[in-house]
């Protein structure tokens, strides 16, 4: 196993549907295990495929949950479908969101409560499961990686406008930019104190995956 550097937004992997896993190989074993090797050394709660440069539907996760779903797992060309988005705004307190490709920054987002998974395990075997609450947000965040999509892109037009400012101001847009799990800095700050937040791209209140 090793880790993998994570790219940033800007990086056209991200913002590019990814492609359905054919082979079920040794290749696709080392990709999930380089994933669950560079999640922990991110603090992260799950991180997908485009996110290491692999434009491939696979996603991890490490998150604790009430759902009955092991704590670290993956899934491969999976479906996540969700129940209604309610359409008041996030509170900044409790529904703040972060990604690992948008590193060091975070934005209040609403979610689905609840998502129900469907997919592939490495060995073809059918991974099925239902997740709420902080867990379900972590697989919609997950999932949008599969379909190009960050969760930037999801913001109202208030934090929307923030989250361009920060793209700009940290140099991100464009290709070439990427940082190194356990050898750069924590951009969110768990080299300083791991306790206060918990991550997807969880902490109480902030997701980054």
């Amino acid at each position: 196993m090793s880790v993998r550097p994570i790219v940033i937004t800007g990086e056209p992997v991200l913002h590019r549907a990814a492609a359905l896993v054919a082979d079920f190989d040794d290749e696709l074993r080392t990709l999930v295990d380089d994933m669950y090797e560079t999640n922990v050394a991110a603090n992260g709660v799950g991180l997908a495929a485009p996110q290491i440069g692999v434009g491939l539907r696979v996603f991890i996760w490490k998150m604790a949950n009430d759902d009955g779903v092991p704590e670290q797992g993956h899934v491969i060309n999976p479906t996540v479908t969700t129940s209604r988005i309610p359409q008041e705004r996030p509170n900044p307190d409790e529904e703040t969101e972060g990604c690992l490709s948008v590193p060091g920054e975070a934005f209040p987002l609403k979610r689905a409560d609840r998502a129900h998974v469907v997919g592939l395990d490495v060995d073809g075997r059918r991974v099925e499961f239902d997740a709420t609450g902080w867990f379900a947000r972590c697989m919609q965040h997950e999932y949008d990686h599969l379909n190009g999509t960050l969760y930037v892109d999801r913001l109202d037009d208030r934090q929307s406008k923030k989250a361009r400012k920060a793209v700009k101001r940290n140099g991100w847009g464009k290709p070439g930019h990427s940082w190194m799990p356990g050898v750069d800095e924590d951009p969110f700050g768990h080299d300083e104190d791991v306790a206060e937040v918990q991550h997807a791209d969880g902490h109480a209140g902030e997701l980054a995956g």
